[in-house]
């Protein structure tokens, strides 16, 4: 079977830039797959392009035809359709004619067992699917299937038919080799004509080949880099090349990177500038304006310190560029000076002047102001700040707390609410509020996304920890909390926050007390008792997290399943779980303990002997265990409450020998009360020493 390259091409007006690259992806494998599916590719290299005027994949090693097939069908029970004579029954000419077949077929009809009875089978080819039938549907799919953030409606030429679109479509070019495939989309019909740059293209327009020259010539006659990929390392070579011709460093940020290779097919990096005086604003006012506002990339110097220059992604190359540079510097100018203004303005009042104010915003019409919820988060961050230390550093995070989120009400904050803790941090400084609790009003969201970093002082601890109990305990009491895939208030990342902190702060905070705590801090009869649903919540977020530091999740349930509350213990009981599950008694002892606690389980009701009493043992095994169990266990425990897991579950290992023995030669159900009870009681003390770092059942097999 002979095969060729194929292109497809969809031509369309401006694609939304934070959507280009996903759709780019999502039309190529649509197409490539359902191509597969319809036997016209096997193995295939899939190019991906995607501009902000186009879609296309290009398929190496496609057919014009798919394969026919051999295919068995099962028509019905061969009593159904055959007489007593082996004639036709009506039931079966009318299957065979809505199959398009005639009684001419029914010698040749196969009689196979299905099951107690004979079937009828009838064995056809089916012809394979053409290139224009395989890719019609594919396209059709992949158009139906795109990831499409807001559809457009637009009439076709004729006036009257209405497509429903992610942006007018112009052009349609698909092509097998340097045949044109007869398929259209969206009111168009393919051919091989595609357009270049809107203003530097030397053809207009492009006529492709084939498939195979089709980046080649929208590169050399349209002036385009048709690929997301390809136009992405050419901005970026250019942007380090630039920056280093200038001496400084180039911001990085991908998702602005991504962004600017959705907005130009001819990228071009230009070094532009603005006056120094602008420089004494915050710079992370100057960056994000010029990140968020114009898609600009400031430069750093060596110390990371923002400089008033700066880089523009232009999608022109005119021999004199100084138009498009000072056009880019007279643009960034007002919003430099706007940032500048709203600095300057709102230094003149001070962050405790604004606290009142909080009063008058709502943060939820269940839990009130956020006047309130600072005055609970300062509680809960004194108290917290007592735990860990002493009462000035109580103070200290009670004043920060009580700052935290005065910097809403301010005209910086109000123009880009990513400033929100940063900003604070600026205004505390100036008010004169010391260091540490300026930098706690801006830690105390940390960490905002996975692998940010953790306040960096004792006073942001105590903030941040109060400030994401506060949200949880509060949403969860008024059952906000998250369901399925959707996490409105980022409750998810709240709670893993607050267990990062415990865990990598090493911070001596049981959880119960904690969210026993911020409840206390909210008025009576506000919120519903959810404690058990917040703890389990959590509990599966600690679950998430172990995975992820590389845990098991045998070893995971094992720790887990008793719910330790010093949660900045776990990563050690995790480890000495691991530990012990490479000692070769481990296996034993693990299936020793599910069996000891089935058996206390089954015994529930019947009564254990409250203390174990030597003189009822019959057998040598009974005092054997026992005598064990007071020496190994003593060990152990003590081992435990020093904090060394690993040894304490390695000295348990000791216990499989005389465990082994006692299951072997004694009956624990035995007739008399008082001996099985004493049985029990043994097994109940054995359990016990066993379970205290985790429960070893969950290790077996």
């Amino acid at each position: 079977m002979t095969t060729k390259n194929l292109l497809v091409e969809l031509f369309v007006e401006e694609l939304p830039p934070k959507a280009l690259k996903e759709l780019g992806e999502a039309f190529a494998a649509t197409v490539a797959e359902r191509l597969k599916a319809a036997g016209l590719v096997a193995k295939t290299t899939v190019s991906r392009y995607a501009s902000p005027r186009r879609l296309a994949v290009h398929l190496t090693d496609v057919a014009a035809k798919a394969a026919d097939r051999r295919v068995t069908q099962k028509l019905m029970p061969a009593a159904v359709g055959l007489d007593a004579d082996g004639n036709p029954t009506p039931a079966l000419l009318k299957k065979l004619a809505a199959l398009g077949k005639d009684a001419a077929v029914v010698p040749s009809l196969k009689r196979q067992l299905d099951g107690k009875a004979e079937a009828l089978f009838l064995d056809s080819v089916l012809p394979g699917m053409t290139l224009q039938e395989g890719l019609q549907a594919a396209l059709d799919a992949a158009l139906a299937s795109l990831p499409i953030p807001k559809v457009m409606s637009y009439q076709l030429q004729d006036g009257w038919t209405t497509v429903h679109f992610v942006r007018p479509a112009h052009r349609l070019v698909a092509l097998h080799g340097a045949e044109v495939v007869p398929v259209a989309v969206l009111g168009l019909t393919a051919d091989r004509k595609t357009q270049g740059h809107r203003f530097e293209a030397s053809a207009n327009p492009v006529v492709i080949r084939e498939a195979d020259s089709y980046a080649e010539q929208l590169e050399a006659e349209g002036a385009v880099i048709p690929g997301f990929a390809a136009r992405r390392a050419e901005i970026e070579r250019q942007l380090q090349a630039a920056a280093a011709r200038e001496g400084l460093v180039p911001i990085a940020d991908d998702a602005l990177l991504d962004e600017v290779t959705a907005l130009v097919e001819r990228p071009n990096v230009l070094v532009c500038q603005f006056e120094k005086e602008f420089l004494d604003v915050p710079q992370e006012c100057l960056i994000l304006t010029m990140k968020a506002n114009q898609k600009y990339f400031p430069l750093l110097d060596a110390a990371g310190k923002l400089t008033n220059k700066f880089l523009v992604v232009a999608n022109i190359r005119p021999h004199d560029p100084a138009a498009v540079i000072g056009g880019n510097e007279r643009v960034v100018r007002p919003r430099l000076a706007d940032a500048k203004f709203f600095f300057d303005q709102d230094r003149k009042k001070s962050l405790i002047d604004r606290i009142p104010g909080l009063a008058k915003v709502v943060y939820h019409n269940k839990l009130g102001s956020q006047g309130e919820r600072a005055e609970r988060v300062a509680r809960l961050a004194h108290m917290i700040g007592e735990r860990l230390g002493s009462a000035e550093l109580a103070n200290a995070a009670d004043r920060a707390a009580l700052l935290s989120k005065a910097d809403l009400l301010t005209d910086m904050v109000g123009e880009f609410p990513e400033l929100q803790g940063i900003m604070g941090r600026y205004y505390a400084l100036h008010d004169g509020e010391p260091v540490e609790i300026a930098d706690a009003i801006e830690d105390h969201y940390k960490p905002r996304f996975a692998g940010d970093g953790l306040p960096r002082n004792d006073v942001g601890l105590c903030v941040a920890l109060a400030d994401k109990l506060e949200t949880l305990v509060g949403l969860f009491g008024i059952d906000e909390k998250p369901t399925g895939d959707k996490d409105p208030f980022a409750l998810r990342r709240h709670a893993l926050g607050v267990l990062r902190m415990l865990i990598e702060k090493e911070l001596a905070l049981p959880l119960d007390e904690l969210i026993e705590a911020a409840f206390a801090v909210f008025p009576t009869g506000m919120l519903r008792d959810a404690r058990g649903e917040l703890m389990s919540f959590v509990f599966e977020r600690l679950a998430g997290l172990a995975r992820e530091y590389g845990h098991t999740a045998q070893e995971v349930d094992a720790v887990l399943s008793l719910q330790p509350m010093r949660i900045d213990l776990v990563p050690k009981r995790l480890a000495a779980v691991r530990a012990f599950a490479r000692l070769p008694e481990a296996e034993s002892l693990a299936a020793a303990n599910k069996r000891v606690g089935n058996i206390l389980k089954k015994a529930q009701g019947i009564g254990l002997m409250p203390k174990v009493d030597p003189l009822l043992f019959e057998k040598e095994a009974e005092r054997a265990l026992h005598a064990a169990l007071v020496s190994v266990g003593q060990e152990a425990d003590a081992l435990f409450e020093l904090g060394d897991y690993a040894a304490s579950l390695s000295r348990l290992s000791a216990l499989k020998t005389p465990v082994d023995r006692f299951f072997d030669e004694v009956m624990v159900n035995v007739e008399d009360a008082r001996l099985r009870a004493n049985r029990l009681g043994l097994l109940a003390k054995l359990h016990q020493a066993m379970n205290r770092v985790a429960d070893l059942a969950r290790l077996a097999a």
